[in-house]
C-alpha cells in the first residue's frame, strides 16, 4: 500500500495550457516509483482554453497543502501574476506555507517531487526546485557555443561563419538603463539564439545579451549604435525582433518626462529642493509644486523608510570556517527565491494598481535575481570556500562598482537598483529586517503603493511627502481614507531632505515648507486646530440633513466597496450609499457570484445602513480591470476598450444575475440601478430592456422605490445628458474619469497629474452641461471632487443636488454644504465656468 501523503511538502502546477501540466505531472509521478506526494494542478481556463486562474490556484494550493508547506511551480507571465494574485488573497496563516518557485517547470517539478517523497523540507524542495538545471548546466557548460563564442570575441574579433550581425541607433532618452535594457534581456532569453552585443560608439567588448548586468556595463546613451551579432535555430527571429524593439524605443515614451515613476524614483536623489518649496511660497499645489491629494495639515520631523545597511563583517569573518559549498549554495538560492518572491508581489500589485509603465522596474529587478553573470561569480566565490553572504555581498559589489564606472550620471545611477536587489538577499541570507516600522514624524517617500499606504499608522504618521504620485492614484484615495494629510509630485528634490529636518504639510493646499520659521510654524499650527475644530462640529452634527443657509438641501452618500463600509458610512451620518462598487463581490474568485449570494450581500449593505436607499452599480470590470474567469482580447488601449456596460452588454447572463439580485432587494429597501461607463442612448436602452426582463422575472411587479441611472464618465455622455433625461431617474457623475477623458490625462500617471484637475474649466463644463440638460432627474457627483470641501460650492452651484464621497469624509462634506447660500454658489460656479484655468477656479474658491 503507497504510503501515506501526510506531513509531506505538496506541490502545485500553474500552467497556461492544462494538457502541458498534465503530462509533466505525470512524469514526475513516473520518477516516484510509487511514493505519494501531493501533486495538485492549476492549468488553463478548461481543458481547451489557455490561461491562468487566481482562483484555481488558491483552491489548488488548499487541496495540496498537508501539513508542511506547498511549493508552487510556474510556466510563465501571468501564471507568476495569478500565483502573486492567489497568495495576497489568501489569510495570513495560509501564505506563510507557501513558497513560489522560479524553478523551469518541467525540470524543477522532477527534482521538486523526488525531493518532497524523500520527506524533505519546504526550503529543502524549493532550493532542489531552484537548483534543477544545475546538472544540465555544468555538462553543457564547457561546450556551450556561448562560452567559446564569449571568450573567442571578448576583444571585438571578427564575426563567426554562422553569425547573422545587424546594428540599432538607441534613441531612449536615457540610453539603455533599466527599463529597456530588461526589455532585451526578456526578449533574447525567449528566444533559442545566442545574442551578443557591443557598443559600437565607445568601441566596448562584447557582452551577453542575456544578462542585464552585463548589458548596463555597455554604457549606452541616446544617440549610441549598438553592434549585434546572432547565432542558433531562432537568429533571425532575434535579430530582428531586436531591431523592432529599438525602433519603436523599447517600449518607453521617448518625449516629455525622462523615464516612468519607477526609474525616477532615486534618480536624482541629489537635486536640490526647489527653493520656492522651501519657502512654503507655492500654496496652489500646482504647476512644478507638490500636489493636494490628502487632506488636512501636519508637522514633523522628516522620517524615510530607507534601512540600515546590512552588516556582513561576521560573515565576512567566517570565512576561515570550513563551508559545505553545496549548504551555502543553497542557503542563498533560498534567500534569492524569498526576495523574487517578495518582488514578484510588489510588480503585480504596482502593475495592478499604478499601471504597467511603473512596474516594468521590477523586471529589472527580476532580471538581476536571475543573472547568469552574477551568479556564476557567486558560485565561483562559494565553491572556493567563501560563506554565502560575503560571496554574494562581494559579486554584488563588482556589479554595482562596474556600473558606476560608468561616465554618464543617468546609467551610472543603475547601480543603485543592483545594490538594492543585492540588499534584499543579505537581509534574507542572514535574517535581517526588512522594513521599518511606521516612523513618527512626516514620511517622506519617492512613491507608495496602495498597500503601504494602508499600512501606515495615523497615529505615527503626521503627514506624507511624495516625491511623485498623482493625487487621483489609488494610494492617495487610501491616505484619504485612513485621514493622513498628503502631498504627492513634490519632486526628487525632497528626497535628499536629512531625517529629522521639521516640515510642515497642508494637504488640502498642497503645500509643503522645509524647515519652517516660528511664525510659519504658528500659521500652521492655526490652521490645524481650525480644522481639528470644524472636524469636531462636522461629526456632532452628522446625523442631520446637509443643507445650505437658504434652505436647499443636498443629499451626501458614501462609496462603499464592502459591507464593513456601509457600517461606517452609517456611523458618519450618510443619507445613502450613493455608490456601491458591486465589483468586489467578483474579485478573488473562480467564476461570478449566483443571483443569491449577490442579493444575500445587497441585503446585508442596505441593513447595515439601516434601510437607506443603495445605489447599486452594475459591474463595472473589463478592459483595465479584467477579471480572471472572464477571458478578454488584449486592448491596445483597455481604457477606451470593452469595460462597464459595453461589457455587461456583451456578457448578457452576468448583468442578467446582477439585476435580478436588485430587483429582489428592491422589493424591500430603496434601491437605485446605476450604469457604468454609458456613451450611447442605445447602450442605456438596452440595458433599461434586460432590467425589465428581470422585474418579470422577480414576478412581483416593479418595485416601487425602484430608480434608474447612468454615470457620466465619458465626455460624450455629459454633451447629450438631454437625449438621456427622458430615460432616468438621476445622472451620477464620476469627476475622476470624466477628467481623465476629457483632459487625456491619466488618473494614475504622475507625469500628467497637474493637468488632470477635475477643477479644470473643460470639466466643469461637462458637469454644467448635465445639470442643464437633466431635467427633472437628479444630478449626483461621486468622484474625488465631491470630497473636496472647496469644490462644493461649484459643484452646488452648478445644481448637483448629492454628493458622494468617502464615509468618514461625510461629516466635513455636510458642514461644507451648511456653510453655503445656493445664489453666492450659483454666482461663484458662473465665475469658474469663465475661469482661464484650474488654479484661477481654486483662487476663486479660496
Amino acid at each position: 500500500m503507497p504510503a501515506s501523503t501526510a506531513g509531506r511538502v505538496g506541490l502545485v502546477v500553474v500552467s497556461h495550457s492544462r494538457a502541458l501540466a498534465r503530462a509533466a505531472v505525470a512524469l514526475a509521478q513516473e520518477m516516484l516509483h510509487g511514493r505519494r506526494v501531493p501533486i495538485e494542478i492549476a492549468a488553463g481556463l478548461d481543458d481547451t482554453t489557455f490561461g491562468t486562474d487566481a482562483g484555481q490556484i488558491m483552491r489548488a494550493i488548499k487541496a495540496a497543502d498537508r501539513g508542511a508547506g506547498v511549493l508552487v511551480l510556474m510556466d510563465l507571465g501571468s501564471a507568476v501574476l495569478s500565483a502573486e494574485l492567489a497568495l495576497e488573497l489568501m489569510d495570513d496563516a495560509a501564505r506563510d506555507r507557501v513558497l513560489l518557485c522560479p524553478a523551469p517547470l518541467v525540470e524543477g517539478l522532477i527534482v521538486a517531487a523526488v525531493a518532497a517523497a524523500g520527506a524533505a523540507t519546504l526550503p529543502e524542495v524549493a532550493a532542489e526546485a531552484a537548483a534543477a538545471l544545475a546538472g544540465k548546466t555544468s555538462h553543457l557548460a564547457a561546450g556551450t557555443p556561448e562560452t567559446a563564442a564569449t571568450a573567442a570575441t571578448a576583444d571585438g574579433a571578427d564575426a563567426e561563419p554562422d553569425e547573422l550581425a545587424g546594428a540599432f541607433t538607441v534613441t531612449n532618452p536615457h540610453g539603455l538603463h533599466a527599463r529597456p535594457a530588461a526589455r532585451v534581456v526578456q526578449a533574447v532569453r525567449m528566444l533559442d539564439a545566442r545574442v551578443r552585443l557591443r557598443n559600437r560608439t565607445t568601441d566596448s567588448a562584447w557582452v551577453p545579451a542575456s544578462s542585464l548586468s552585463k548589458l548596463a556595463t555597455l554604457g549606452v546613451l541616446r544617440g549610441h549604435e549598438v553592434e549585434v551579432r546572432v547565432r542558433g535555430r531562432q537568429a533571425r527571429e532575434a535579430l530582428d525582433h531586436l531591431a523592432a524593439l529599438a525602433a519603436r524605443g523599447f517600449d518607453e515614451p521617448t518625449e516629455g518626462t525622462p523615464g516612468g515613476a519607477g526609474d525616477r524614483v532615486g534618480d536624482r536623489v541629489g537635486d536640490r529642493v526647489d527653493d520656492r518649496v522651501r519657502d512654503g511660497a507655492r500654496e496652489d499645489g500646482r504647476a512644478g509644486g507638490p500636489i493636494a491629494a490628502s487632506p488636512g495639515i501636519g508637522i514633523g520631523p522628516a522620517r524615510s523608510m530607507r534601512l540600515a545597511p546590512v552588516a556582513v563583517e561576521s560573515a565576512w569573518a567566517d570565512d576561515s570556517v570550513a563551508h559545505d559549498p553545496e549548504t551555502q549554495w543553497r542557503r542563498l538560492m533560498e534567500a534569492v527565491a524569498a526576495v523574487r518572491r517578495d518582488v514578484q508581489r510588489v510588480r503585480a500589485r504596482a502593475g495592478r494598481e499604478l499601471g504597467e509603465a511603473e512596474a516594468a522596474i521590477f523586471d529589472a529587478h527580476l532580471l538581476l535575481l536571475d543573472d547568469g553573470d552574477l551568479l556564476d561569480d557567486v558560485r565561483s566565490r562559494v565553491d572556493g570556500g567563501q560563506a554565502a553572504a560575503p560571496a554574494w555581498a562581494a559579486a554584488v559589489h563588482r556589479v554595482s562598482a562596474e556600473l558606476a564606472a560608468i561616465p554618464d550620471p543617468y546609467l551610472r545611477a543603475r547601480a543603485a537598483d543592483v545594490t538594492a536587489v543585492g540588499d534584499q538577499v543579505l537581509r534574507a541570507l542572514l535574517g535581517a529586517p526588512t522594513r521599518h516600522p511606521t516612523p513618527a514624524g512626516v514620511l517622506v517617500t519617492g512613491d507608495l503603493t496602495p498597500a503601504e499606504a494602508a499600512e501606515l499608522d495615523p497615529s505615527r504618521v503626521a503627514a506624507v511627502v511624495q516625491a511623485f504620485g498623482s493625487p487621483m492614484a489609488h494610494a492617495a484615495i487610501m491616505l484619504r481614507a485612513r485621514g493622513i494629510p498628503a502631498v504627492v509630485a513634490a519632486g526628487p528634490g525632497v528626497l535628499s531632505i536629512p531625517d529629522g529636518t521639521l516640515l510642515a504639510v497642508d494637504g488640502t493646499r498642497g503645500e509643503l515648507v522645509v524647515d519652517p520659521a516660528a511664525e510659519v510654524r504658528a500659521a500652521f499650527r492655526a490652521r490645524a486646530a481650525d480644522l481639528a475644530r470644524r472636524q469636531r462640529r462636522a461629526v456632532a452634527a452628522a446625523a442631520s440633513p446637509a443643507v445650505t443657509r437658504d434652505g436647499v438641501q443636498v443629499l451626501v452618500g458614501a462609496n462603499l466597496g464592502s459591507v464593513a463600509d456601509a457600517a461606517v458610512a452609517a456611523a458618519c451620518g450618510a443619507d445613502l450609499a450613493g455608490l456601491v462598487r458591486t465589483e468586489f463581490l467578483f474579485l478573488g474568485r473562480a467564476q461570478a457570484p449566483g443571483v443569491d449570494e449577490q442579493e444575500a450581500v445587497y441585503r446585508q449593505i442596505a441593513e447595515a445602513l439601516g434601510g437607506r436607499r443603495i445605489t447599486l452599480r452594475t459591474l463595472d470590470v473589463g478592459g483595465d480591470k479584467p477579471l480572471g474567469y472572464l477571458p478578454m482580447p488584449a486592448e491596445a488601449n483597455p481604457f477606451l476598450g470593452v469595460r462597464g456596460i459595453r461589457l455587461a452588454l456583451g456578457r448578457p447572463e452576468l448583468l442578467a444575475d446582477q439585476l435580478l439580485a436588485m430587483v429582489r432587494v428592491a422589493h424591500n429597501v430603496p434601491v437605485s440601478v446605476m450604469f457604468p461607463m454609458v456613451s450611447t442612448l442605445d447602450e442605456l436602452l438596452r440595458a433599461r430592456g434586460m432590467l425589465d426582463d428581470a422585474i418579470k422575472l422577480a414576478g412581483r411587479g416593479e418595485p416601487p422605490g425602484l430608480h434608474v441611472g447612468i454615470m457620466v464618465e465619458v465626455p460624450a455622455a455629459a454633451a447629450k445628458a438631454r437625449a438621456f433625461a427622458p430615460h432616468v431617474d438621476f445622472f451620477s457623475i464620476g469627476t475622476n474619469d470624466l477628467t481623465q477623458y476629457a483632459l487625456a490625462a491619466e488618473r494614475g500617471n504622475s507625469a500628467v497629474a497637474s493637468i488632470g484637475d477635475a477643477l479644470d474649466p473643460g470639466v466643469l463644463h461637462l458637469v454644467d452641461a448635465v445639470c442643464r440638460g437633466a431635467g427633472a432627474a437628479l444630478v449626483a457627483a461621486c468622484g474625488e471632487l465631491a470630497a473636496d470641501e472647496r469644490a462644493a460650492a461649484v459643484l452646488v452651484g452648478l445644481g448637483v443636488r448629492e454628493l458622494s464621497v468617502t464615509p468618514r469624509a461625510v461629516p466635513l462634506i455636510k458642514q461644507a454644504v451648511r456653510c453655503l447660500d445656493s445664489r453666492d454658489a450659483a454666482a461663484t460656479a458662473a465665475a469658474a465656468l469663465d475661469a482661464p484655468s484650474a488654479d484661477a477656479v481654486r483662487a476663486l474658491l479660496a
